[in-house]
C-alpha cells in the first residue's frame, strides 16, 4: 500500500518538496545576504537600517506574507481534495475497494503517510523561518502572518487544510468542489482563530501616558480604552474633553494633538494585550483546536468512505 500510495502521488510530493527546497535556498541566499549587508551598514540607525533592510528585500518579504494564506490552501486543494474527489469522478473507487485489500485500510494507509507527509512539510517550513526572520525583524507574536508560520503552526494548518480538502472531496464526490470548500473554510477559519485568540487568556492590563511603550512592542493589543482624571475607565473621553482636529480619524498629527492635550488634562491611556511570553500557550492552543478539527474531518471521510464502499 505504501508503494502503491507514492506511485498514485508521487507528483504532488515532488512537486511539494521541490517548492520547498526553492524556498530553502531563497531564505538561505537572503539571509546571508542581509547578513552582510547589516555588517557592512552596522553605522546606520536601526530604524534607517530595517527601513534599507525592507526595501532591499521587497520582494522576498512579499513571497514570505502570502505563504500563511497560500501554502495550506494549496495542501489542502491539491493534496486532500484530489485524494478521493478524483477517485469517485473516475469511478474508480468501485474498482479499488472491492480487491484484497479493504476499503478501511486503503484509506487508513492514505491518510497516515500522507498525513504525516504533510505535518513533517509544516515542521521543515517553520524550521526555516525561525532560522531566516531573524536576520530581518525579530517580532514573533504580535504579527500573525509570522506567527503562523513559526512552530508547530505550520504542520497544524497543512494537517487541517490536508483532511478538510480529503472530507470535502469524499462528501462532495467532486474535486474542484472540494478545491472550493477548502479555500472558503480556510479564510473563515483563518480570520476565525485569529478573533478567538483574544481569549486564550486574561490580558494584561496596562495604565500608560504613552502607549507606544506598550504597542511598540511584540505584543497583541486587544482594547484600548482610557481612564480620566477621576480614576474611572471609559472607552472614549466626553465630547469637548479636548478639541479635535477635522482629520482625527485619519490624521497622525491631528490624533497625536488631541491625545497630548488629553494626557495634559490627566487623561490615561489603558491597554490590554497579550505579551509575547505568551507565544508556545497561542500556539498550542491554536494546534489543539486545528487538531482537533481535523480528526473531526477524518472521521467524516471514514465514514463517507464507508457507505461508500
Amino acid at each position: 500500500m505504501i508503494w502503491l500510495t507514492w506511485r498514485q502521488h508521487r507528483g504532488q510530493l515532488l512537486v511539494t518538496f521541490g517548492l520547498l527546497a526553492a524556498l530553502g535556498v531563497m531564505f538561505l541566499v537572503s539571509g546571508l545576504e542581509a547578513a552582510a549587508f547589516v555588517a557592512a551598514n552596522g553605522s546606520l540607525a536601526p530604524g534607517d537600517l530595517a527601513a534599507a533592510l525592507g526595501k532591499r528585500y521587497d520582494a522576498v518579504y512579499t513571497v514570505f506574507g502570502w505563504l500563511p494564506i497560500v501554502a495550506p490552501a494549496l495542501i489542502g486543494a491539491f493534496w486532500g481534495a484530489p485524494l478521493l474527489g478524483k477517485e469517485f469522478e473516475r469511478g474508480t473507487h468501485r474498482l479499488v475497494w472491492t480487491q484484497a485489500v479493504p476499503a478501511r485500510r486503503w484509506l487508513a494507509v492514505k491518510l497516515a503517510v500522507l498525513g504525516g507527509l504533510v505535518a513533517l512539510g509544516g515542521l521543515a517550513m517553520a524550521a526555516m523561518v525561525s532560522v531566516w526572520r531573524p536576520r530581518f525583524r525579530t517580532d514573533t507574536f504580535g504579527n500573525v502572518g509570522v506567527f503562523n508560520m513559526l512552530g508547530v503552526e505550520p504542520a497544524a494548518w497543512w494537517l487541517f487544510a490536508f483532511l478538510l480538502g480529503t472530507a470535502a472531496g469524499a462528501v462532495l464526490r467532486r474535486t474542484l468542489a472540494a478545491m472550493a470548500v477548502v479555500v472558503g473554510v480556510l479564510a473563515v477559519m483563518t480570520f476565525g482563530l485569529f478573533t478567538l485568540s483574544d481569549h486564550y487568556a486574561t490580558p494584561s492590563r496596562v495604565v500608560t501616558a504613552d502607549q507606544n511603550t506598550v504597542t511598540g512592542q511584540d505584543v497583541r493589543l486587544v482594547e484600548h480604552a482610557w481612564l480620566d482624571p477621576a480614576g474611572r475607565e471609559v472607552a472614549e473621553p466626553p465630547a469637548g474633553a479636548c478639541p479635535r482636529g477635522v482629520d482625527t480619524a485619519r490624521g497622525d498629527s491631528a490624533r497625536s494633538a488631541y491625545e497630548e492635550c488629553l494626557i495634559g488634562k490627566g487623561y490615561r491611556h489603558v491597554v490590554y494585550f497579550h505579551g509575547r511570553d505568551r507565544f508556545w500557550r497561542f500556539q498550542l492552543i491554536d494546534a489543539a483546536i486545528l487538531l482537533t478539527a481535523a480528526s473531526a474531518l477524518g472521521l467524516v471521510t471514514v465514514r463517507a468512505v464507508r457507505r461508500a464502499s
